[in-house]
């Protein structure tokens, strides 16, 4: 069960309306890197989490303050939008709406919203959830959620960079504050699973026997030009996962055959010289 305050949780302030970073907002709405995002990817992981109650409870929380964000994400929209033209009267009777409408409002904010906010990025493309990540494998959602919020962050940090309006870069610097403590978080979470060497690889569960360990622990070069980039990851020395040492592998011979699926079948509305 949700309940709702009616106050948003952070102050919006648009000093001055800007159609054209309304639009650039959207992203971070229905953005790949944007709120719908991170809210559904915590809410359904927090739907699908086993074991220790405390991470599904933690989950759902971030989930629903992540529904905030979208809420005063919307509101700073619309509140861009306040001097957006609705008609070709009002376009030409302000140099800075028409330039606005020039340098790339988007104009589904008046046709479709009536000027507020949509579940879309900034190319009004519809956020379709194929970005959310649910794996019920605690290792792997965490590490799915650190990255999450690290995009978010670089996004609210471009976007602070792009107004020089002091009221949304004030709300962007909350955001950017949040995205903070939300990959904080999660990476303290691995560290509470018993670190990186503990939870990894992940999944830890699956039994050494059915994996061909033989091929775990080598960097393979496949470039046929440059030499192996040196690293921690190429120096032989031990794996994060404390079960193997690094090497690495240049330009090895395949060990798999020429594949070959033989004559096409009949019936198969292949070609007659196929069969």
């Amino acid at each position: 069960m949700f309940l709702h305050q009616s106050k948003l949780q952070y102050e919006v302030r648009v000093d001055t309306p800007d159609p054209v970073f309304a639009k650039y907002l959207q992203q971070a709405i229905g953005g790949v890197e944007g709120e719908i995002r991170v809210a559904m990817q915590y809410m359904f992981q927090a739907m699908g989490a086993r074991g220790d109650k405390r991470f599904r409870d933690m989950l759902m929380m971030t989930a629903t303050e992540e529904l905030s964000h979208i809420e005063f994400l919307g509101h700073a929209v619309a509140l861009n939008l306040d001097k957006a033209p609705l008609d070709a009267q009002e376009a030409a009777a302000e140099d800075l709406v028409v330039g606005a409408i020039m340098g790339g409002m988007n104009p589904r904010h008046v046709l479709s919203s009536g000027l507020a906010a949509m579940p879309v990025n900034s190319n009004g493309v519809p956020f379709d959830m194929s970005h959310v990540y649910a794996t019920g494998n605690i290792g792997a959602d965490m590490l799915a959620n650190a990255m999450a919020e690290s995009s978010g962050r670089v996004l609210a940090s471009r976007l602070y960079n792009m107004t020089d309006d002091a009221g949304m870069k004030d709300m962007l610097s909350f955001l950017i504050a949040r995205d903070t403590m939300h990959q904080q978080q999660w990476l303290a979470v691995i560290e509470e699973l018993g670190g990186v060497e503990a939870v990894m690889p992940i999944p830890n569960s699956t039994p050494e026997d059915h994996e061909a360990m033989a091929h775990s622990y080598y960097f393979l070069n496949t470039s046929v030009d440059e030499p192996t980039p040196q690293g921690v990851w190429t120096n032989g020395g031990p794996a994060m996962d404390g079960r193997g040492t690094y090497t690495a592998k240049d330009r090895v011979e395949p060990e798999g055959q020429a594949p070959d699926l033989g004559k096409a079948r009949e019936k198969s509305g292949a070609q007659t010289q196929q069969m």
